[in-house]
């Protein structure tokens, strides 16, 4: 039997939600982003959530011309992403040194 998911629209607005919850909880602290498009990488503390999109003072990305500037990031070109809590590992520096 075929199960047709006629919710799969409350479920995204429950996900969505729950992004946005989480990332809420985060403000002030240091996270960890990547996405699938350029610059992929994003190091930085998250300053505020405007309706789905994270603000997010970038100490770190591939470039250093990139860095120490504010970026918005829609919670939707999120693949992957780490918030450093208190308590929890933190999130290693990254440099280039060898």
């Amino acid at each position: 039997m075929i199960h047709k998911f006629s919710n799969s629209d409350s479920y995204n607005t429950i996900h969505d939600q729950a992004l946005e919850d989480y990332f809420r909880a985060g403000i002030g602290y240091k996270a960890l982003i990547l996405t699938p498009s350029y610059p992929f990488l994003f190091i930085g503390e998250i300053l505020s959530l405007i309706e789905d999109h994270i603000e997010l003072m970038v100490q770190t990305t591939h470039f250093a011309q990139l860095e120490n500037r504010t970026w918005l990031i829609h919670v939707h070109n999120i693949e992957v992403f780490y918030i450093e809590f208190p308590g929890e590992p933190c999130i290693p520096e990254l440099n280039d040194i060898a």
